[in-house]
């Protein structure tokens, strides 16, 4: 996974609020958010084994991770509709952090990055693009990833529940697969969830 870069570009301070009042970053070695910039649109999931296990899925969007927590995590299944809970914008450097949250602090429990790449919008209405903050805010968009995992077309929609996380009908579906169950270690370390708790 390529390493986000420092462009001296502000981060987007208001945005990082929710996040940045939620953690105490004298106890957590999350990161703080600065001057950072991917220089290209990253996705990362992240296997997050807090109080309840569960995937971080975060797509950079003008300088921040949107981000969503899913239960049951990605699947490759166009069957498979996964609720995705939106929670608050991380800073773009969270796309990197691997580690053991401590006890007391917001999402305490270990942090692995589960898959990592570039994604790119798909979502279009009446034949035309629409450009992403705009199919958020409809609460409908289609994207392409390109992880080290997960490949193709996905499809987040809102709904009275919450957002659902679905797999697209593509060559890269594949009905039978269990991925997290095949892929279970990160694309950084090569480490487990449980192998990171242990240390």
């Amino acid at each position: 996974m390529q390493r986000l870069r420092n462009f001296g570009v502000p981060m987007a301070g208001d945005r990082l609020k929710d996040y940045k009042d939620k953690r105490d970053f004298c106890v957590t070695s999350e990161p703080t958010g600065g001057s950072i910039s991917s220089g290209s649109q990253i996705f990362v999931v992240q296997k997050h084994d807090a109080r309840r296990l569960h995937y971080d899925f975060r797509l950079e969007v003008n300088g921040v991770l949107k981000s969503w927590a899913v239960p049951k995590g990605p699947s490759t299944n166009p069957k498979d509709k996964r609720l995705a809970i939106e929670t608050e914008d991380h800073p773009l450097e969270y796309a990197n952090f691997e580690g053991v949250i401590p006890e007391g602090q917001y999402g305490a429990g270990a942090v692995i990055v589960w898959d990592a790449g570039s994604y790119r919008n798909i979502t279009q209405r009446d034949g035309q693009k629409v450009p992403l903050e705009d199919a958020l805010e409809d609460g409908h968009i289609a994207i392409w990833l390109e992880g080290r995992k997960l490949k193709g077309g996905y499809a987040l929609t809102r709904t009275a529940r919450g957002w659902i996380l679905v797999k697209m009908k593509d060559e890269l579906a594949c009905v039978s697969c269990d991925i997290l169950k095949a892929e279970p270690r990160s694309v950084l370390s090569g480490k487990t969830v449980e192998e990171l708790s242990a240390k």
